[in-house]
């Protein structure tokens, strides 16, 4: 029951806050507040997953102002939307089948019935090879029709995967397979994390490069990848370090160790259309803990 009652409360878009006025006083105001959602997770020095914690030893602040936590739960339920988005351009095209292979892996291992996974490649152009589903055969389908060359759209295909997350209730992932190299400059860096993190969406980024230095290597378009990660709250990876097939391995288990924090923004600063948030664990020294969560969230309609 206390389950449902947090799923409940999680999927919720406004907080309805009504101060009621006596007659002499004036009219009845209602104020919309948002709740804002923080997907939380907590490792140590040595990046062990750090589990156990409690409503009380977290500390949110929105913009530096203490917030109280209204919603906590451990090892989220939630239903799942991920977009798993593949780059198929010329400088990845050696690894196609890898990816194709380790991919059905993930999904048939990670999808469950509450789940929907949605399946995009991008090169010159981003396209949907599977909507949303949560039959792990479509995805199979989807993966078979990659196909290589061509350029490298990445933050279009950031922008559309997390426009199209953005509609979805629950988490919201995006991974990404890139070297990081956007060669179509249709959609810039900028414009990508903003409507990620509109969208809430989480990303963890797979960064497909070669072991060995190269002279084509897109070190800034690698750095972009890791931002992206860090300031939606996710992770990134390098294939290199064990193989695809192990950063999907890590992703599924950063998944499954999430804390979630939910809160009513109280006392906020005035003026602003971004707003910062911070989470601590204040018992802890400040080197004890890495913890990740999205960089904060905008509170203007502007359309998703």
């Amino acid at each position: 029951m206390a389950r449902n009652r947090i799923g409940a409360a999680c999927c919720a878009l406004l907080f309805l806050a009504s101060t009621a006025l006596s007659a002499q006083d004036g009219p009845t105001f209602r104020m919309d507040v948002k709740l804002v959602n923080l997907f939380v997770n907590v490792t140590d020095h040595t990046g062990a997953i750090v589990g156990g914690l409690t409503k009380e030893d977290f500390k949110v602040t929105e913009d530096g102002r203490p917030q109280e936590i209204s919603i906590f739960e451990r090892q989220s339920e939630l239903p799942l939307n991920l977009t798993l988005a593949i780059d198929t351009s010329e400088s990845v095209k050696k690894d196609m089948t890898e990816e194709q292979d380790a991919a059905r892996r993930f999904a048939h291992a990670l999808l469950r019935p509450q789940d929907q996974m949605s399946l995009l490649g991008f090169a010159t152009w981003v396209k949907e090879l599977a909507p949303f589903t949560n039959k792990a055969t479509q995805i199979d389908r989807g993966l078979s029709q990659l196909r290589g060359g061509g350029g490298t759209a990445l933050y279009e295909a950031i922008y559309l995967g997390s426009q199209s997350l953005a509609r979805k209730e629950g988490r919201k992932v995006l991974v990404l397979i890139s070297d990081g190299d956007d060669t179509v400059k249709s959609t810039n860096y900028a414009e990508a994390l903003e409507q990620a993190l509109r969208g809430e969406v989480i990303i963890y980024s797979l960064i497909d490069v070669p072991i060995e230095a190269s002279a084509g290597r897109d070190t800034g378009g690698e750095h972009a990848l890791v931002t992206l990660a860090e300031q939606t709250g996710g992770k990134s990876f390098y294939v290199s370090e064990g193989g695809l097939d192990k950063a999907f391995a890590r992703v599924s288990d950063d998944l499954r160790t999430q804390y979630l924090l939910g809160y009513y923004p109280r006392h906020q600063v005035p003026g602003l259309n971004f707003h910062r948030v911070q989470v601590t664990v204040p018992r802890a020294s400040a080197d004890a803990f890495n913890i990740r969560y999205r960089s904060g969230y905008y509170s203007d309609s502007k359309p998703k």
